[in-house]
């Protein structure tokens, strides 16, 4: 039977321990112990002090971004960044269907509606063409904008997500924001260390956000960042973001309505740690990647999900997506790993079958659905990448 056959293969590339196998735990192998000491012997634990500003030029080198703006998770950056894309409320949003419940969240803390889009199956993520096409039969653009005739409103903006890591395709994503006036923020939660053409995931949006949680490819403990190459708009953010506070020896003088959103010190420090350790995470990621494509490459009825052709991902998630005459068997597998102390999972309930999202606008989702039906991650640690891996 198909289950047996994947626990098998499974149990060939993991290490055998006493305890379960989650699906991704953090690794501290680096510095975090040191930065973070040094936070709590000086008492800079809060949301000022060097790490914070050091782990944010850090991120921005990384990723070839000209800001980047730490925050308390990506949640709260993703709706920041939406605020400054311009999104209203009883704006549309564009976001798939297929993705973590913090994207529609967002946006419904910006009093805007979610409208929902499908997915293609070579990236996991948010079609381009198909939605370009659904576009130009079901807006109306005006001089104010993109509107959706059905509703009345105006859709604002367009949210891609890097599903599991894996970059969506942005050039053609980028055309269809221009073509129907629309303001792109990406989602890029799960993609720190991805690249689509060569440039870091995050650089295509006027403003983006990554996610720093603890099962994230590095992380803070709890965490986000905005990314931008705007610098006005990095300020903007970062000053919203610190109760909009106007900068000042002793007076607590206040321009605005802000948000208390600054990741503290401590956690930067431990994000600086982690960030120092990145490529050696990657390389072991993509090494367990290459051991299960090889594992699953000759068992019949599934396949391993690897990255498009135009990217080279992290791997954050490993994925494994059953054939349709194979589909039945889902629960089987969830439920035979997990007895055996292997985490797998399968994908997130698509956002429109949620109650509070059910009656938004939503186009053809039928590939989502299928996807929905097929989609099994599997154990993705770094730690997994070691070499003991490799038998």
């Amino acid at each position: 039977m198909l289950p047996e056959k994947i626990l098998n293969v499974l149990k060939s590339i993991l290490p055998q321990t006493k305890g379960p196998i989650s699906l991704h735990e953090p690794c501290f192998a680096g510095n975090e112990w040191k930065y973070v000491k040094e936070c709590l012997d000086t008492g800079w634990v809060s949301s000022v002090g060097k790490f914070v500003d050091r782990f944010e030029n850090m991120l921005a080198e990384y990723t070839g971004a000209k800001r980047a703006v730490a925050m308390v998770n990506g949640t709260a950056a993703l709706y920041i960044a939406l605020k400054y894309a311009g999104v209203s409320p009883n704006d549309e949003v564009l976001l798939p269907a297929l993705t973590f419940v913090a994207t529609a969240n967002a946006v419904s803390y910006c009093q805007a509606v979610p409208h929902f889009v499908d997915s293609e199956e070579n990236t996991l993520g948010m079609a381009p063409y198909k939605l370009f096409d659904y576009l130009k039969k079901h807006v109306e653009i005006r001089k104010s904008g993109c509107y959706n005739p059905k509703t009345g409103r105006r859709i604002k903006a367009v949210i891609p997500m890097h599903t599991f890591g894996h970059p969506v395709d942005l050039d053609p994503l980028f055309e269809v924001c221009q073509s129907f006036h629309l303001e792109m923020v990406e989602d890029a939660a799960e993609s720190v260390g991805s690249f689509y053409k060569k440039k870091h995931t995050g650089n295509w949006g006027k403003l983006s956000l990554f996610s720093f949680n603890g099962n994230k490819i590095i992380t803070t403990g709890g965490g986000g960042a905005i990314i931008t190459n705007d610098e006005s708009l990095a300020e903007m953010a970062k000053h919203l973001t610190t109760t909009a506070k106007v900068p000042h020896k002793w007076e607590f003088y206040h321009d605005q309505h802000g948000y208390n959103f600054r990741m503290p010190n401590i956690n930067a420090a431990m994000g600086c740690a982690q960030l120092e350790q990145l490529p050696i995470f990657l390389e072991k990621k993509r090494c367990l990647a290459e051991h299960y494509r090889h594992a699953f490459k000759d068992i019949d009825g599934i396949d391993f999900f690897t990255e498009p052709d135009f990217a080279q991902s992290n791997y954050w998630l490993n994925t494994l997506l059953l054939n349709e005459t194979s589909a039945h068997e889902k629960d089987t597998v969830l439920e035979i790993t997990n007895n055996h102390g292997i985490q797998t999972r399968p994908s997130w309930t698509l956002m429109h079958k949620l109650p509070m999202y059910q009656d938004c606008p939503r186009m053809d989702l039928s590939v989502a659905e299928n996807l929905e039906t097929r989609l099994i991650n599997i154990p993705s640690s770094a730690r997994l990448g070691e070499p003991y891996a490799e038998a």
